[in-house]
């Protein structure tokens, strides 16, 4: 039940809903605290201009003026502008502060059974205590059991589990956590499925995975990346601008024999200031790291989601990301004279008691291709033989019979064969695999060569595929990996990647990556054990896999919680979504104000300057009229760009040129033609309600 709370908090809740609604609407009137809105010049101007006109409009009810009503009409939309632009950023963080909030209940309601003598030989039957999550310390020793949420984030230092990690990664699909190996890291709130294990805790309450992934998520962390930061100043330089313009044309007027009142030329800087973009930046940044929560990537900051969108290079570690971890058993290779039938029931009868993935690869590869079925061993005369580093070998023993496994030199051994003499069949396939960069393993039967399994590491499935998805986009995928050439080149070739680097040490990840940086590349690096988190951490973007090591989730600034190195198509593709949205906006919001000019301008000056009707091509039916259903248009765009700001600009990978010229047609075409057609159906409600 908890672990369904916390799945569901990871789906952004419907933009229309209305418990979002009301929550964003309330942030919205808390926002026009002036040291808030401090931070966006372009609202605050307007929030300072609303309070001016609101003056005005109180002194005109107190002379009985018959400026009043429309005074009143143009302080109410100024206002309404400034809480639009507050709803925008509002709706943005109640997506995340909804998910938030579901995590928030889990975490505090979670019971953990600490161990009270965790040093005990066997832990699984030590005595434990129960205790509150938030209560866990870094090196308390818990265990879980089927049915039991994972307390806190850890590592499995004893037993073997099935977890459903549906809390975080939202995918129903139960995952194997085990003690040792590349498997051993799990995260509070995910749930064990089946089994029991052991948990050293390695994170302290706060700075746990979900703790990190509640602030997150709630937007708290989104800091104005460099190019957000250059827009800014741009705005303010406009509004700067437009405010001396403004200010000017009062003199100019009074020279002119043109009386302009304040609240006319305050609705004229208004209307002239960014104020759509101005109201939609932020928003447009938070919806960019929910649009990466909700493909199941969590970023630590607003920078990587935008430095994404322009990737050039993406390194990969090969084990844990480009292929499982483990070398699995692929296919039997018999000798002379064995079926492949015998050979896999050999196989299986010597990984009996092997419970390492190897072993239990080879079991399932014999049941799934071969249906040999365990057998069942109660009763029956059994004696497993681990493997040593001395024997280098692995087995069982019943009813009289042998069955061993192991390195090819120790079974030929065994089996009193020389090198040389062993059957040739068995030799080439030997080769074979060694030459691909597998693993061989000589499986024998009663001291009788039987053949050989192949062990290799599998490259997760559809993987190819992605790379060259990767490749359309522009983007050189390059697989790091300690492995030999001969290896590395096999894995590489079968992952389609577009070049690899064998034998590497952390230094050597390093140094491309610097090297790579000072060419004026950006890249992406994809890894998950502690010997990525150098290279993590000097990456643009650095691409953690949540079953990694807690090293590699610290040093990248994403973690991807379904560990699918691919997953750079989607952060790439958000990151791109986000920069067109801001440009799409920005020229957007910039290229209305061409019909807001034809709306006041002809509308402050027509009484001096006939002349300047001609200006006047949407036939607005009065200076008064112009003037507010300008002042309407500018508010009620922003609420109408919501949705998209949220929601982001479609990106399709078409080439910049081509974007561009998609862009200034759609957006600045648009941007030019809607507030005419906008603001001249205003004007004609205007005029039938008699509001000017």
């Amino acid at each position: 039940m908890k672990s369904a709370i916390v799945k569901s908090a990871t789906i952004a809740p419907n933009l229309f809903d209305s418990s979002l609604l009301k929550t964003a609407t309330l942030d919205a009137l808390r926002k026009l605290d002036p040291r808030r809105l401090a931070r966006n010049p372009v609202i605050f101007v307007t929030e300072v201009v609303s309070l001016i006109v609101s003056l005005f409009f109180v002194r005109d009810l107190a002379g009985h003026d018959g400026a009043a009503l429309f005074t009143g009409q143009i302080a109410a939309w100024l206002w309404f502008t400034v809480l639009f632009a507050n709803f925008a950023e509002a709706v943005a963080e109640g997506r995340g502060k909804a998910q938030a909030d579901a995590l928030r209940k889990t975490r505090s309601a979670t019971q953990a059974k600490r161990l009270i003598d965790p040093s005990g030989k066997s832990r699984m039957k030590a005595v434990y205590q129960t205790v509150n999550a938030l209560d866990l310390r870094v090196g308390d020793v818990v265990q879980v059991e089927a049915g039991d949420i994972i307390p806190g984030d850890g590592e499995v230092i004893e037993g073997i589990a099935s977890v459903n990690e549906a809390a975080i990664t939202g995918e129903s699909a139960p995952v194997i956590r085990e003690s040792g190996g590349d498997r051993s890291a799990v995260t509070g709130g995910t749930s064990v499925l089946s089994d029991k294990i052991v948990v050293r805790i390695t994170a302290a309450p706060g700075s746990t995975f979900i703790d990190r992934m509640i602030t997150l998520v709630e937007g708290a962390s989104w800091q104005k990346t460099p190019n957000e930061l250059a827009l800014s100043i741009l705005l303010s330089g406009l509004t700067i601008i437009f405010l001396i313009v403004c200010v000017t044309l009062w003199p100019i007027a009074a020279y002119s024999g043109t009386v302009l009142p304040v609240t006319v030329l305050i609705a004229l800087l208004v209307c002239l200031i960014p104020t759509t973009i101005g109201g939609l930046l932020s928003a447009i940044g938070i919806a960019g790291m929910d649009r990466l929560i909700r493909f199941n990537v969590i970023a630590t900051s607003g920078r990587a989601v935008e430095a994404a969108g322009d990737v050039d290079t993406l390194l990969l570690d090969k084990t844990g990301t480009i292929t499982f971890g483990n070398r699995m058993a692929d296919e039997f290779l018999p000798s002379t004279g064995v079926t492949e039938a015998a050979l896999a029931h050999a196989a299986q009868m010597a990984s009996m008691a092997d419970e390492t993935p190897e072993g239990r690869s080879i079991l399932a590869l014999a049941k799934s291709r071969y249906d040999v079925e365990e057998p069942d061993l109660v009763g029956r005369a059994v004696v497993s033989v681990p493997f040593t580093a001395q024997t280098r070998l692995s087995g069982l023993d019943m009813d009289g019979r042998s069955f061993r496994k192991g390195a090819v030199d120790s079974v030929l051994k065994l089996a009193g064969l020389p090198p040389e003499t062993a059957p040739a069949q068995f030799r080439q396939a030997v080769e074979r695999i060694s030459r691909s960069g597998g693993t061989p393993l000589a499986v024998c039967e009663d001291k009788r060569l039987l053949g050989v399994i192949h062990l290799k590491d599998i490259v997760k499935p559809d993987i190819k595929q992605r790379f060259a998805a990767l490749r359309a986009m522009g983007i050189k995928t390059v697989m790091v990996t300690g492995d030999n050439p001969l290896t590395a080149a096999a894995i590489a070739s079968e992952a389609g990647v577009d070049d690899f680097i064998a034998q590497a040490t952390p230094e050597d990840k390093l140094a491309y990556i610097r090297r790579e940086q000072q060419g004026g590349r950006l890249i992406a690096m994809c890894g998950d054990g502690t010997n990525d988190a150098p290279a993590l951490a000097q990456a643009d973007v650095g691409v953690a896999m949540q079953t990694g090591t807690q090293a590699a989730r610290e040093a990248g600034n994403m973690v991807d919680l379904d560990s699918d190195p691919t997953k750079l198509i989607e952060i790439v593709g958000i990151g791109k979504q986000l920069l067109m949205t801001r440009g799409a906006l920005t020229t957007f919001s910039i290229a209305n104000d061409v019909a807001k000019y034809f709306a006041i301008i002809p509308a402050l000056f027509i009484v001096t300057f006939p002349q300047l009707g001609a200006l006047n091509i949407m036939h607005l039916a009065s200076p008064h009229s112009a003037i507010l259903s300008a002042v309407i248009f500018n508010a009620l765009i922003i609420i109408a760009l919501i949705p998209l700001a949220l929601k982001g600009v479609a990106y399709r990978s078409i080439g910049a040129a081509a974007l561009l010229r998609q862009n200034l047609l759609v957006y600045g075409l648009g941007g030019i033609i809607v507030p005419f057609i906008g603001i001249k159906l205003i004007d004609l409600a205007i005029s039938a309600l008699h509001l000017a």
